[in-house]
């Protein structure tokens, strides 16, 4: 884990797992390393009515029912599209699910409009092609057609950004669980192996950049996922990433709770005047997705851990808050602006504690950034 900048699901919890499937009587369908039950259990963690003889750790943190639909589309022949705004989550959730079913995460697709067939498909070995012609050798499977060879979990992220006659080639191969080869001839035919199954992920906000065809849709389970909107349930996420982040990073710095409450409280209130607004120009560009309250907390403690003293202070956290919310130049500004010199300052006003320094801090930032 040392040579990673971000280790994957199951090397990150590979002790948890092993655990897992050590104690683990439950029934499997084919080729899955863990039951449904201990899938949820390592994604959801352990109860103690589950007496697993250790604590297996909550990393996602949403419906119960959520992660049983998706286990149960998994365990069928259909695939699992997870749909839901920016920062909530899809992309960790399918993680953890192939994680945990496949020991085995990175098989992964990217969407994006140069995605092509062979990113789906195979490509092949240019050099021994000419030498030898096309052979088995000199195919090289994509990360999709890996995943069927194997019976393991694949992954598609940002489906509808992927060009519509790419969304197309998925439909025989989901449908039919077959990749046909011409050029190796008659035994050229890869079938998937017990076990495939597809984990996709849209952005709700990117409906009608590539819509996806009627076709399609069938082949898939949709299961939405919501923006956190329950404040204990952000916390625990801000909390358990900023955890992560620390240890990632080796390193040891103190976060007051008073700070955090006050960077959930300004993101909380900054949906409330996006939810007021009556036009684009009117809210932030910023999503103020849980993700992106992280990505501040993030710049923050790595802007104290390297320049100030290893200290988490409010105005640093204030600093970073309105660095990476001001995109936009006069819009994002102008409301950062009178968000400060309002809402801000009647807490600091009402509250005091760390709020005086928020508010100051976040207008100097702003005087600096115009």
């Amino acid at each position: 884990m040392s040579d990673m900048l971000r280790a994957p699901a199951e090397i990150s919890y590979a002790a948890e797992l092993d655990h897992l499937e050590k104690i683990d009587h439950g029934t499997k369908p084919a080729n899955w390393r863990l039951s449904p039950q201990m899938v949820r259990a390592f994604i959801l963690g352990s109860q103690p009515s589950d007496n697993l003889d250790r604590e297996i750790r909550q990393k996602w943190f949403g419906e119960r029912s959520i992660v049983e639909r998706a286990i149960v589309t998994l365990a069928s022949d259909r695939g699992l599209l997870l749909i839901g705004a920016p920062g909530t989550g899809k992309s960790f959730l399918a993680e953890l699910l192939a994680a945990a079913i496949s020991r085995n995460s990175v098989q992964v697709v990217q969407g994006t409009a140069g995605t092509t067939e062979d990113h789906i498909k195979y490509s092949w070995n240019t050099a021994q092609v000419i030498a030898d012609g096309p052979t088995a050798e000199s195919m090289i499977p994509s990360p999709f057609m890996t995943a069927m060879l194997t019976g393991t979990i694949g992954r598609f992220e940002e489906l509808t950004r992927a060009p519509s006659d790419v969304q197309d080639a998925l439909i025989s191969a989901l449908s039919e669980k077959y990749i046909a080869v011409p050029e190796l001839g008659d035994s050229g035919t890869v079938f998937a192996r017990p076990g495939f199954a597809l984990i996709a992920t849209a952005n709700s906000r990117d409906q009608g950049v590539n819509d996806l065809s009627s076709a399609l849709k069938r082949r898939f389970n949709f299961v939405t996922i919501p923006v956190v909107t329950d404040e204990r349930s952000e916390r625990q996420i801000v909390n358990f990433r900023t955890e992560e982040l620390l240890k990632r990073h080796g390193l040891a710095l103190d976060i007051p709770p008073t700070l955090l409450e006050v960077l959930q409280r300004s993101f909380n209130d900054l949906r409330k005047v996006a939810e007021k607004a009556g036009s684009d120009d009117d809210r932030l560009e910023s999503p103020l997705s849980t993700a992106e309250q992280i990505g501040v907390l993030e710049d923050a403690i790595l802007h104290s851990t390297f320049f100030a003293a290893g200290s988490l202070t409010a105005a640093t956290l204030a600093s970073s808050l309105v660095s990476s919310l001001a995109r936009r130049a006069p819009e994002d500004r102008a409301i950062l602006n009178k968000y400060l010199s309002t809402t801000v300052k009647q807490h600091s006003d009402q509250h005091g504690g760390e709020w005086p320094e928020f508010l100051t801090a976040g207008l100097s930032t702003l005087k600096a950034l115009a």
